[in-house]
């Protein structure tokens, strides 16, 4: 399966940065504190002078709706989300702030973006900086291989599903998306004790992408697989890895490039 290769975005780096730091698969969610926590100090932080969050920032996003217009410090309380919002409003207020849809949280929208002083990158995108073009993804339109997945992106990415499912009172929203995450759950569970071999991306469509953008260097997430792989004819894949506070050993990782390259950074 090798579809033609999507509308590439470009995005110049401002000759003032010199610190770029890139994340993905955060998952952030209410049930599990201490990521956000690590999460939360990572921003407040960073001396990088940009940070460009590559999906699945969240485990879940339903719509944008689920965020008050306006972050009050008063009573009542801010709710899970508006917490999140409030850590990258303070953010996106002394740094630059990108932030690139995944496979969770597609749904993030423009009064998001606003509201967080962020920036809505298109998928995929060159970004220039210190001298050399790198191709950004969340990874997830890669799956090639994965054809339940693909079929099911295609459905949830299309505007007469979003338009449906955005219609929907929000608490159904958030019902359904409970019954969607559980369902992957499951059947997450089922291929780990199946021993299922774990799809990847499709090599011959990351080669097309890079080719096509005139860049040497594709960095993704969403397979949690972090890792360099070296393609040949100079091209090479940077996969960030997902993030786990819990986990033992914990997973906060951070990619950080700068003139003198590429570097991972663990956070704990």
């Amino acid at each position: 399966m090798s579809p033609a290769v999507p509308q590439i975005a470009e995005l110049v780096a401002p000759p003032s940065w010199r610190t770029v730091d890139f994340i993905s698969d955060i998952h952030l969610q209410a049930a599990e504190p201490a990521t956000f926590e690590a999460w939360s100090q990572y921003l407040q932080t960073t001396q990088a002078d940009a940070v460009f969050i590559l999906g699945d920032l969240f485990d879940v996003w339903v719509g944008d709706d689920a965020v008050r217009s306006e972050l009050s410090a008063s009573p009542p309380a801010l709710n899970f989300e508006e917490q999140c919002a409030r850590v990258l409003q303070t953010t996106g207020e002394r740094l630059a702030l990108f932030f690139m849809h995944g496979n969770r949280d597609f749904l993030v929208g423009a009064q998001f973006m606003a509201l967080c002083r962020s920036t809505l990158l298109a998928d995929p995108t060159v970004l220039t900086f210190a001298g050399q073009r790198w191709l950004l993804s969340h990874g997830d339109a890669l799956c090639l291989d994965d054809l339940d997945y693909m079929q099911f992106r295609q459905q949830v990415r299309s505007n007469t599903w979003q338009q449906s499912f955005l219609a929907k009172p929000l608490t159904e929203r958030q019902a359904i998306a409970r019954g969607l995450r559980q369902q992957s759950r499951q059947q997450h569970e089922k291929r780990q004790q199946s021993g299922a071999a774990y799809v990847d991306v499709n090599q011959a469509a990351v080669c097309q992408w890079l080719q096509a953008a005139q860049a040497p260097t594709l960095i993704h997430g969403h397979t949690h697989q972090a890792a360099t792989h070296e393609l040949g004819q100079g091209l090479r894949r940077v996969v960030l890895s997902d993030w786990d506070a819990s986990a033992q050993p914990a997973r906060c990782e951070v990619l950080r490039l700068s003139a003198s390259g590429l570097e991972r950074i663990a956070l704990a």
